[in-house]
């Protein structure tokens, strides 16, 4: 990735028919879908929200044939200015979203959310949605074979197993496979759309769910009332060549984490040079894979462990200080903790994947040939091997998924009005280059950038700058003046933590919003 040098531009041009705050009404042009049946299921801190099921085609093609049930919450709107569903979706695929309605509605300013009925959703396949995917229950189990192969056996024993795992999907789900994919995905939306009696939509989406709105938009440009993309997929990667490049990017997050810790090296003791630090990593995965630190953290349990902190810094702290105690003290009890936060799967986990494997080897093609994949991981590992072997095994099964593979949409769009993405330079799970794309194949959309971020979904994490770009779009359609290049408006990045030691830290943000937000992202995108 480079970090982009970029203008800070004005803002104040409020988008023609975007501005009306007319409740949505009911579209004469589709079919009526059953209304919705919202049933209270408040918590103690969202006393209003509601839940509720839709049906949707298992193949839209077949509208009247087999049926899959979507779980739904809402936070109600409350205000007599009513701008309809505000549909929220946290990436994956796979990632569930029924915490996310509460979450954005408290996040946003109360006078702008109340404005909207914010609707979290369980796409296909995943959570509370029926049925739900789960192909290999275990298959994250520590301790796992490690992911960087030291011989072709080694290499062997990953192969075979993420072929299992394709063959597992295959078995137990021959009927459903075929229609796990975004357009499917994308097509739920708009039954979601139908049944709250809407006549546009207005979606939200971080990470995957910027590609999941992208193709929505795609196929129903008219149904789009306003289109917020957080963390923005390169459409033009999917899905391959776009883990290729995270591979760098992650590579280059897990450096700059690197470089953090050094700066506090009176802290964690673990030196005063990046490269120093770094070393000192890579030698307790040596130590790991040896011997498992309290018999379940090896080689691949710690790139997991660690992986999420090139999601978020905020779990630096956290990840450092249990670097430092295995590292200097022998103490694993700390790592084994920030496993079981950051890196143990559970059944909800294996259910995340199932659905993350069968959409994205659905999607579009993968290499069929091993040696392809063998041979651009090597190279990419030579450069930047913090996770390249890793994401390599994750994706794996695609090589051979039992189902043909779709092609990709092309998502360039002329038809819609301007819509909101946000990106920061040094994203590594979507790295910056993606919402250059995306916002030059958005005709009339505007691009916020948080210049030197590296933090992946930036909105409703504690940035005023970045959150008043999304409020004011939200409250009134208003987007920052085009720019000149690609860059439309800059935003400066969230101060880097400080130690948890520290006396003098003070949190930037708003206590835990980061992590409230990133605990609902999950990782992997």
């Amino acid at each position: 990735m480079t970090n982009r040098s970029v203008l800070l531009l004005a803002v104040g041009a409020t988008v023609a028919g975007l501005v009306t705050a007319a409740p949505a009404t009911a579209d004469p042009t589709t079919p009526r879908a059953a209304p919705l049946a919202w049933k209270d299921c408040g918590t103690e801190s969202s006393p209003t929200l509601q839940c509720a099921t839709v049906r949707s085609p298992l193949d839209h093609d077949d509208p009247a044939g087999r049926q899959v049930t979507l779980a739904l919450t809402r936070v109600p709107h409350t205000s007599k200015t009513f701008q309809g569903p505000l549909l929220v979706n946290p990436g994956g695929p796979g990632g569930s979203g029924l915490s996310m309605a509460p979450f954005v509605a408290a996040s946003l300013p109360k006078a702008v959310a109340s404005q909207y009925d914010v609707i979290g959703f369980d796409p296909r396949g995943v959570g509370k949605s029926r049925p739900a995917l789960d192909c290999l229950p275990g298959y994250f189990d520590p301790v796992r074979p490690d992911p960087v192969p030291q011989s072709l056996g080694g290499e062997r024993v990953n192969r075979n197993r993420s072929r299992d795992f394709a063959a597992a999907c295959g078995e137990k789900y021959p009927d459903l496979l075929p229609y796990m994919d975004t357009v499917s995905a994308a097509k739920d939306l708009d039954v979601i759309r139908r049944a709250t009696g809407a006549r546009q939509l207005n979606y939200f989406g971080y990470s995957y769910g910027t590609y999941l709105g992208a193709v929505y938009a795609k196929l129903f440009p008219e149904r789009v009332r306003r289109l917020v993309l957080d963390s923005n997929v390169d459409p033009e990667g999917v899905w391959y060549e776009d883990n290729i490049t995270q591979d760098y990017a992650f590579d280059t997050r897990h450096k700059a984490f690197a470089a953090w810790v050094a700066t506090y090296d009176a802290t964690y003791r673990l030196g005063g040079d990046p490269a120093e630090v770094e070393a000192a990593w890579y030698r307790m995965r040596d130590a790991v894979k040896k011997r498992p630190a309290g018999g379940k953290v090896g080689a691949g349990e710690l790139d997991d462990t660690f992986l999420p902190g090139g999601y978020y810094n905020g779990y630096w702290p956290v990840l450092a200080e249990a670097f430092a105690a295995y590292a200097n003290d022998k103490d694993e009890k700390p790592l084994v903790a920030a496993f079981e936060r950051f890196g143990a799967v559970d059944a909800e986990g294996d259910n995340g994947y199932a659905v993350y494997t069968a959409v994205q080897c659905r999607d579009a093609a993968w290499p069929r040939d091993w040696n392809t994949w063998r041979g651009d991981t090597w190279r990419v590992h030579a450069k930047a091997p913090f996770m390249a072997w890793g994401n390599t095994w994750y994706n794996a099964p695609c090589a051979d998924w039992p189902v043909e593979p779709l092609n990709p949409v092309r998502v360039s769009n002329h038809a819609l009005p301007p819509a909101l993405l946000f990106q920061a330079t040094d994203d590594a799970a979507t790295p910056y280059e993606g919402g250059v794309t995306l916002h030059r194949k958005l005709r009339g959309s505007r691009l916020v950038v948080e210049q030197g971020g590296g933090n992946h979904g930036i909105t409703l994490s504690g940035n005023a700058c970045l959150d008043r770009y999304l409020t004011d779009y939200l409250a009134k359609g208003t987007v920052p003046r085009a720019g000149r290049g690609d860059v439309d408006a800059v935003c400066a990045k969230t101060p880097d933590p400080e130690p948890e030691t520290a006396k003098s830290a003070r949190p930037a943000v708003r206590p835990d919003q980061g992590s409230a937000l990133h605990g609902l992202l999950g990782f992997r995108g």
